[in-house]
C-alpha cells in the first residue's frame, strides 16, 4: 500500500521549513563570508577567496541540508524527489534574490562586480555553488 498522501497542513509546514533551512544556510554563508573577508582575503586576494570560498560554502551547504534533512521532511516516510528538487530551486531563487540585492544595496558592489563571480570563463565558480544549493536536497535525502 503506497503511503498516505500530505496533508494539506503538512505540506504548508514542510515548505515553513524549507524557509527556515534557507535562513540557516544563508546565515551560515554570511558568517562564511565574513570569516573569508577577514582572513583569506589578505593573503590570496577576493578572486581567490571567492573561488575558494565555493568550495568551503558548498561543502557547509552540503553540511547543514544532510543535517537538518530530517526536520525538512517531518513525518514522512517518502518525499517525492521532485518537491526536493522544488525545496532547492526556491533555495536558489532565495539566494540568487539575496546575493544579488544585498551585495549590491547593501555592499556597495556595482552589478559588473558581482556578476564578475558567475562567469566561468573568467574563473567565477558561484554557479557551481548555486548548482549544489539547488541539489543539496536530493542529496541530502539520499543518504
Amino acid at each position: 500500500m503506497p503511503p498516505a498522501a500530505p496533508t494539506r497542513v503538512a505540506r504548508s509546514r514542510f515548505w515553513w521549513r524549507a524557509l527556515a533551512l534557507w535562513l540557516m544556510i544563508a546565515a551560515a554563508e554570511i558568517l562564511h563570508g565574513v570569516l573569508r573577508t577577514i582572513f583569506l582575503v589578505p593573503w590570496v586576494g577576493l578572486h581567490r577567496s571567492n573561488q575558494l570560498g565555493v568550495f568551503t560554502g558548498s561543502l557547509i551547504i552540503l553540511l547543514i541540508t544532510r543535517f537538518t534533512i530530517r526536520f525538512l521532511v517531518g513525518a514522512e516516510t517518502a518525499v517525492p524527489p521532485r518537491r526536493l528538487f522544488a525545496v532547492g530551486g526556491l533555495w536558489l531563487v532565495l539566494m540568487l534574490a539575496f546575493e544579488w540585492s544585498a551585495g549590491h544595496y547593501v555592499f556597495g558592489r556595482t552589478w559588473d562586480e558581482l556578476a564578475q563571480d558567475y562567469r566561468l570563463a573568467r574563473g567565477g565558480l558561484l554557479p557551481l555553488g548555486m548548482l549544489v544549493l539547488l541539489f543539496s536536497p536530493l542529496i541530502a535525502a539520499r543518504r
